[in-house]
């Protein structure tokens, strides 16, 4: 499978390693430019691009990015995508130390990957937002280990689920279903899920025990 992933930081790093060591051709973008990104290129195989390189052509697009920074990716940056193109946002919003206040998130209460969708401009499958970055190199286990992690996923679209479903499983991770996009509060910072390490029945119980109000902490 062609993936593209835009940040390379603890996450999009990881996940390029794993993806790629899986056969996934990859390509892997930052906001410095492919000229920084050299040695994790050197390291996994994966081909340094510019963020539009790494959209062009791909089945899967990982968004790993600060949430402040997705409003400066380029302007119609899937314009040119296939439309069975799936957009995975691993985003949190961490308004205190990193983002700032963001009005459309807080004010129209709208879901955090809900908000990066409409900034992008392409709907978006949430996943691996409250992964520890770690557990993508150590964690991962062989389909019915009593050990095996399991991952939330949340997505309006059937198809693009399976899709993100079927790829974790693959990286070695049971996976739950998680609901829509608008459900995806469920797994957002501050909830009993998040950076939950635990299996599927743990996952379910903890999405079902989230609360919708934002915790103080998370709010700018």
């Amino acid at each position: 499978m062609k993936i593209g992933v835009i940040g390379a930081g603890n996450i999009g790093g990881n996940l390029t390693r794993r993806l790629s060591a899986l056969g996934h051709e990859v390509s892997v973008a930052n906001s410095r430019g492919p000229g920084t990104l050299t040695a994790l290129a050197e390291e996994t195989g994966a081909t340094p691009a510019t963020v539009t390189d790494a959209v062009r052509g791909a089945e899967v697009v990982v968004v790993a990015l600060p949430l402040k920074s997705v409003p400066d990716l380029p302007s119609g940056l899937f314009d040119g995508a296939s439309g069975d193109l799936v957009v995975i946002d691993t985003g949190n919003y961490y308004p205190r130390p990193r983002d700032g206040r963001i009005a459309g998130i807080e004010d129209e209460e709208l879901t955090e990957s809900r908000w990066t969708e409409r900034q992008l401009g392409r709907p978006v499958v949430k996943a691996f937002n409250g992964t520890y970055a770690e557990d993508l190199l150590n964690a991962f286990r062989p389909a019915g280990s009593p050990e095996r992690l399991a991952l939330p996923v949340a997505a309006d679209d059937p198809a693009a689920k399976k899709t993100v479903r079927a790829l974790i499983d693959e990286l070695g991770f049971d996976t739950v279903d998680a609901g829509s996009l608008d459900d995806s509060w469920r797994q957002q910072p501050g909830t009993p899920v998040y950076g939950l390490q635990a299996g599927a029945d743990a996952v379910a119980r903890a999405l079902s025990e989230a609360s919708p109000e934002r915790p103080a902490e998370f709010r700018g």
